[in-house]
């Protein structure tokens, strides 16, 4: 490799990654309809640009390769062989050992010349061909070249070698932009959103007090008027006065006979008129300046939205790479299968996508290596030898679901719970619902599998997928039928847009709500929220009355000075929820900001935006919201409300401020009393005074970590039976035994979900009372 050119070898390396893409969609289509030709010319011309760049780059590895692939596929489409039931299979093969060849020269590692492959291209390219076959000259002869939008200008030019002629159109010239800068653009574009609304607010402002400030023209007008009608007539009785004998030729008014207050008032009277026609310009002017700003709204807008585009990258980008994965996955294991999509076309936010993208390879390779069954237990049960896995991808509202499925066994119910209980996560004897023992396989570390093997049995999986889904602000659910499949449905946030948003009142704080999960707006009697089966109905479907007051810990809607309460009517996939409201303010359109890691991981949090007057408004999605609040109160049904005679006294010790505040909130909004220290000794000195009910614990801290704090509270007779949920970012199976040989009941890894730590919270608390 050290003696190609380096910058030659980059543009190859980019311009086949986009042709071995492609490829793989033509392979997709090939395997569908075997007999079609387009697939097959389609694959030969891409094969012959892939070939051209690589001899020329001095990758003759890939040259050779891609010269005798080009020479079955030139065989097959002049009928000169057949490509048979297992020429797709080595054509699947030969396109992956290129692929893994061009991802080699791409990090500078060196590649081998594939010799059994490229010779068992070649036999099967000869074997089928006249007996004039070994004369054929080592070139063959190039089909007419179609050009699939180049990367590179230079490797194009060169593979051509003349100049474009019958009705071919140009390429489009592309740019490579790098995504930083991208994600800089946009974050700008976002900021001059910001900022134009803020204008817009001040100009409205400025507008009222040009309004304000003719009223008091008018005002001040009158009021000189009156003035000088006083003053005239103080004129004419003064002189009456003066000079009742004098001569009544003259009228005083027509003498010199003004006075200093006349004079003012008339001077008065000249500056009220210039303030009048100073007014009049800054109405003209604001009239400019608002028409400015509308066009300058439009135009950007328009960036925005085509900035917003370019972060849009279309889910079949990555299909060819989660096809690789598959077949590797099925070759390893000896198991066949196929990928299935369902709107695939549909465009994702790029840093969804790529956050995504080993997730998604591990819940395929999971459901090769754990759902599907080997070709002969599948033909017995009476299935197609061949498996199917499903990825479908959609838009519900504000979210972009992703469902992963497959037509396998199912989960393992059985074997799930022996591993967990084998591990201490369920008691023996524990009632679990299907639900709960499907959640298990989501812990991290948690395998199933009996021996290690590439693909599975080293605990790395489905806990990934999940910390990456909670990071990201979405959730997961699982379904599972025995005998049928298992399919995982991905809820995820978009991470930075523009978009419409309806605001709404609760008390004196103002939420968002994006417009896309707004079904519509309406209003109930307050008799009618008593009531437990209380819903309202709206085009036909019946809406689950919830309160966004409860739903976000404050105080329930009044909606004070209104014969009935507002309703924000929510609809995300099969959920519809009416909302009780204090008031709905309008909507606009907002610039979504990310927010930190902290609050994303707080179910129901969009994003943020800024409003004009530079006030910060939180973005809610509803619909995680009130799935919670309809999940919570099975998982509370532990504690029996009778046995709450008091309010459960919780600590929470952890040397980060944030983890304590965000904690300790999330316990408060549920009830609970909440005492706080920052290390092990703080701890011990704070317990000296009261004794909690239960504790949740950091590991890492100063002066007294976690395991230390433990210890010494198992070795006091006053706290060894308080309950310890150790929650820390050390997820590892050596940390967790050590806590649990100490003595700690659960053990969380960060972030957490709130309704798993309430479900744990509520659950230690039900045994305490009732060991009690």
């Amino acid at each position: 490799m050290t003696e190609l050119d380096a910058d030659l070898v980059d543009i190859f390396v980019e311009e086949s990654v986009d042709l071995l893409d492609h490829a793989d969609g033509l392979l997709a289509q090939l395997r569908q309809a075997p007999g079609e030709r387009e697939p097959l010319v389609g694959l030969q011309r891409d094969l012959h640009t892939l070939k051209g760049g690589a001899r020329m780059a001095g990758i003759m590895a890939v040259g050779e390769l891609g010269h005798v692939m080009e020479s079955l596929l030139e065989a097959v489409v002049d009928h000169r062989t057949e490509l048979g039931q297992d020429g797709i299979p080595l054509l699947e093969r030969g396109f992956d050992r290129l692929h893994a060849m061009v991802t080699r020269v791409g990090k500078r590692r060196a590649i081998a010349m594939p010799e059994t492959l490229i010779a068992e291209f070649d036999a099967r390219a000869r074997g089928q061909t006249a007996a004039a076959a070994p004369s054929r000259p080592a070139e063959p002869v190039p089909a007419p070249k179609v050009e699939l939008k180049p990367l590179s200008a230079p490797i194009t030019e060169a593979l051509a070698g003349e100049e474009e002629d019958v009705g071919i159109r140009a390429p489009q010239e592309q740019v490579r932009v790098r995504a930083d800068l991208l994600d800089r653009l946009v974050n700008y574009a976002g900021e001059v959103a910001i900022y134009r609304a803020r204008l817009e607010q001040q100009l409205g402002a400025f507008r009222a007090a040009v309004t304000e400030m003719e009223q008091t023209n008018i005002r001040l007008r009158d009021q000189l008027r009156r003035l000088e009608i006083e003053t005239e007539a103080q004129i004419i009785a003064r002189y009456q006065r003066e000079h009742e004998d004098a001569d009544d030729t003259f009228d005083p008014l027509e003498l010199d006979r003004f006075s200093t207050l006349q004079q003012l008032s008339r001077a008065l009277a000249e500056t009220a008129n210039d303030l009048a026609s100073l007014q009049s310009s800054m109405d003209d002017l604001t009239r400019q300046y608002e028409t400015l700003l509308l066009q300058q709204s439009r135009v950007s807008s328009d960036l925005q939205e085509g900035l917003m585009r370019t972060r849009m990258v279309p889910f079949d980008a990555l299909v060819p790479r989660l096809r690789r994965v598959l077949r590797q996955a099925a070759a390893e294991t000896g198991k066949q299968v196929q990928l299935k999509l369902e709107g695939a076309q549909g465009e994702l936010d790029r840093n969804v996508l790529e956050r995504m993208t080993a997730p998604l390879e591990h819940m395929l390779r999971n459901a090769v290596a754990h759902g599907l069954e080997t070709p002969e237990v599948r033909r017995k049960a009476g299935k197609p030898e061949e498996g199917v896995v499903r990825i479908a991808v959609r838009r519900e509202g504000s979210e972009v679901v992703l469902e992963v499925g497959d037509d396998g066994a199912g989960l393992n119910r059985a074997a799930i719970r022996k591993r967990a209980e084998e591990r201490g996560l369920v008691r023996p004897g524990a009632v679990l619902s299907d639900s709960d023992l499907d959640a298990l396989i989501l812990e991290s570390g948690f395998s199933t599998a009996d021996t290690v093997s590439r693909l599975a049995g080293r605990g790395v999986g489905m806990d990934v997928v999940a910390a990456e889904v909670r990071q990201l602000g979405g959730s997961l659910d699982i379904r599972s039928k025995k005998g049928e499949g298992t399919t995982f449905t991905l809820r995820l946030p978009q991470t930075l847009a523009v978009t419409q948003a309806v605001f709404v009142r609760i008390d004196d704080t103002t939420f968002a709500v994006p417009i896309a999960s707004v079904r519509g707006v309406g209003r109930i009697g307050r008799d009618q929220l008593g009531r437990a089966d209380a819903s309202y109905r709206y085009g036909g479907e019946d809406y689950a009355l919830h309160d966004l007051g409860l739903l976000v810990g404050h105080a329930p809607a009044k909606a004070e000075g209104q014969l009935q309460m507002p309703l924000l009517l929510i609809r995300s996939g099969e959920l519809r929820a009416a909302v009780c409201i204090d008031q709905v303010l309008g909507s606009r359109e907002i610039v979504v900001k990310p927010v930190g890691p902290q609050v994303a991981s707080i179910p129901g949090i969009f994003g943020a935006t800024i409003m004009g007057d530079g006030s910060v408004v939180v973005i809610l999605d509803v619909a995680p919201l009130v799935r919670r609040a309809a999940a919570l109160p099975r998982e509370a049904a532990p504690a029996p409300a009778a046995e709450q005679r008091r309010v459960p006294l919780v600590m929470v010790v952890d040397d980060s401020v944030t983890m304590r505040k965000v904690t300790g909130r999330v316990l408060e909004r549920h009830n609970f009393e909440v005492m706080t220290a920052k290390d092990g000794l703080d701890a011990l000195e704070r317990m000296d005074e009261r004794v909690p009910d239960l504790m949740l614990l950091d590991i890492e801290m100063p002066r007294m970590d976690g395991y230390e704090l433990a210890t010494a509270m198992k070795a006091d007779a006053r706290l060894r039976n308080v309950p310890i949920i150790m929650i820390t970012s050390r997820t590892g199976e050596k940390h967790r035994q050590r806590a649990f040989d100490i003595g700690v009941d659960r053990y969380l890894g960060k972030p957490y979900q709130e309704h798993e730590l309430l479900r744990n919270v509520f659950e230690l608390l039900a045994q305490e009372r009732a060991n009690a």
